[in-house]
């Protein structure tokens, strides 16, 4: 409508551009002709300026429209709130090259991510969500409501995100250096991390999590920590990403119930894979699980759901009751290492992956124990990690739900609380 108004008060003003026009020709026979050829084209630029100008005008006005539009139906209340965050497809597809394959740094169930740079030089990654994906536009909503309002050196940085032509895109701060998981448990790359970075590493994601339990705004659990979603800046510093399944709970919570169980075999906690309970515990367990990857360069769910060999929990419990707790350190990194700070881990470690979360530590303990010497703090001893009847039932619950990425999801719970 208002370029259809456009447009008419436009006609007029060419009218009374010819009226002109016919005035300038008629004294023009009095005049130089070549002046009278300059006053027209001039008048004549000018109007087609002005043309291009009210029509960007309008249609700027029309797309923003648009956006703000598309941002109500995906955000709804918060979205005026999230408006600076958003990008153009065109400016995105620039800096990813138009999402070339050289580009493409990693792919998954979500879709595909790509490396890009932006106009002003600073390189991002833009994770490019599959249209197909159910999953993935829940996902969306979660990362963006959520990590927008986070900020730690710890936690990989989300700069924005772009919803147009069906296209939902998240774009964060590029970190260089991959995932843990493509270090850890590769022969060759795990001696690339020796003592002091792992433990570097061990401490920056304890830090992380203690921030999104304890000193961020909102009181998140993160319900998917893994090796694979911690990612490694060019210092090999931790960042903790991927906050698709996190979870808000209130201040005043404890914990929180689910039907619909999200995760990765190996790093859940009994509580959650059998019967949905999730809490600050449950992050809790998966930074136990990590830790002992970690110190051991071992998955924990590689061997999980085998009867003839322990997985790596079961297996550090028995060399921590055996008084030989230094046996699970990477053979790679054992003459180099900090033994103290190795067995410190370890029961640390142990501590986190206690069967009942009421016997797991807080992040905030956890932190305070690395921050402490061992003079100053006692480390409580710990029990055997899952009693033999709940890792009977959590081995049977993953492998009803195993997918080919290790990723599992129930729809429905149906064993007994």
């Amino acid at each position: 409508m208002l370029l259809l108004i456009y447009f008419i008060h436009f006609f007029y003003f060419v009218l009374n551009l010819l009226e002109l026009f016919s005035t300038i020709l008629y004294a023009g026979k009095k005049k130089s002709k070549t002046k009278t050829i300059v006053i027209i084209v001039v008048l004549v630029v000018f109007s087609i300026i002005l043309l291009c100008l009210g029509c960007g005008f309008l249609l700027r006005r029309r797309l923003r429209k648009k956006y703000k539009t598309l941002l109500k139906e995906n955000f709804g209340d918060e979205s005026e709130a999230l408006e600076s965050l958003q990008y153009n497809l065109s400016t995105i597809e620039a800096a990813t090259e138009k999402f070339s394959n050289e580009n493409k740094i990693g792919k998954g169930g979500f879709g595909e991510v790509y490396k890009g740079i932006l106009s002003n030089g600073r390189e991002i990654a833009v994770k490019k969500l599959s249209q197909s994906s159910g999953q993935g536009a829940i996902e969306f909503k979660n990362e963006v409501l959520l990590i927008a309002k986070l900020q730690h050196r710890n936690l990989v940085a989300l700069l924005g995100f772009c919803l147009e032509a069906q296209e939902k895109m998240l774009i964060y701060e590029y970190v260089p250096n991959k995932s843990l998981d493509y270090f850890l448990f590769d022969p060759l790359k795990s001696k690339l991390l020796n003592w002091s970075e792992r433990y570097k590493i061990i401490k920056g994601i304890a830090q992380g999590i203690h921030y999104l339990h304890d000193h961020s705004r909102l009181k998140i659990i993160h319900r998917d920590l893994k090796a694979s979603n911690v990612l490694l800046d060019s210092s090999m510093n931790p960042k903790i990403s991927d906050f698709g399944m996190a979870r808000i709970i209130g201040l005043d919570q404890d914990r929180g119930n689910t039907n619909r169980i999200v995760g990765t075999y190996g790093y859940m906690s009994s509580e959650y894979a059998m019967y949905g309970q999730f809490s600050e515990k449950s992050d809790v367990f998966s930074f136990g699980v990590i830790l002992l990857e970690i110190i051991s360069a071992k998955r924990n769910a590689r061997s999980i759901l085998s009867d003839d060999v322990d997985y790596l929990l079961s297996y550090a419990w028995k060399q921590w009751r055996d008084e030989t707790p230094i046996k699970l350190l990477d053979q790679d990194i054992k003459e180099s290492c900090n033994q103290s700070e190795v067995i410190k881990c370890i029961q640390i470690g142990l501590l986190c992956v206690q069967d009942k979360p009421d016997d797991r530590p807080t992040m905030a303990k956890v932190v305070s124990y690395f921050c402490n010497s061992d003079s100053e703090t006692e480390l409580p001893f710990p029990g055997e990690p899952i009693n033999s009847m709940n890792n009977q039932i959590l081995q049977k619950t993953v492998t009803a739900g195993e997918s080919s990425s290790g990723s599992i999801q129930f729809t429905e719970l149906s064993m007994p609380r």
